[in-house]
């Protein structure tokens, strides 16, 4: 009788066991499927010029790396513009600067684009790109910013947008390799050292 129940409990443990494993399996692989059927390419994305004149393509860059910007005008961190323009200016060669003006974040960006492309230009002499006004998170988050902060879509890592000035970092072949903060100055090693690094992350 003892051995027989033994041998019954030992059988229910196996069953549960079993069914735990495969649950886990299918959950995981259902995730991988989400994941592969999620994902594109951040070439795939497009977005309106400032002045809304253009179409700016993601996939014209391809062969340089891509540095994706939330900028606002009146920004303790606005004048990281001089920044961006010098690295801008320095990695022209293999760097493409991309500024995403958002008044999400303290309405700090609250002009009209003619007065956000005329306060770039005359206060900083601002010559790198600049995208339409978006919104980076929330219901009506930009593709780009999608793209960006999902794993799911990117295939790389999630990241959260927490202030003016986050940065987002891109490969040549249009691989998401890091976010950097707002207080991560765009000269700073932090950046400059992936830029001058030979290859491109896997």
């Amino acid at each position: 009788m003892r051995n027989s129940m033994k041998k019954y409990f030992y059988s229910i443990f196996l069953l549960v066991f079993t069914g735990v494993y495969i649950y886990s399996f299918s959950e995981a692989t259902a995730k991988k499927n989400l994941l592969l059927k999620t994902a594109k390419s951040f070439y795939s994305l497009n977005i309106k010029s400032l002045d809304g004149s253009r179409i700016i393509k993601m996939s014209d860059f391809k062969g340089k790396k891509i540095l994706c910007v939330n900028v606002a005008s009146e920004c303790g961190y606005t004048k990281q513009y001089e920044g961006l323009q010098k690295l801008a200016d320095t990695y022209k060669d293999k760097l493409v600067v991309i500024g995403f003006p958002c008044n999400q974040f303290g309405g700090q960006e609250p002009g009209a684009a003619g007065e956000i492309a005329e306060f770039c230009r005359q206060k900083y002499g601002i010559t790198f790109i600049l995208t339409e006004k978006i919104d980076v998170k929330g219901k009506d988050q930009n593709q780009v910013y999608e793209w960006l902060t999902h794993k799911a879509v990117n295939g790389k890592s999630d990241a959260e947008v927490k202030w003016n000035f986050n940065k987002f970092l891109i490969d040549e072949n249009g691989n998401w390799v890091a976010h950097f903060a707002s207080a991560i100055e765009p000269m700073g090693q932090e950046i400059t050292s992936l830029l001058n690094a030979q290859g491109t992350a896997e």
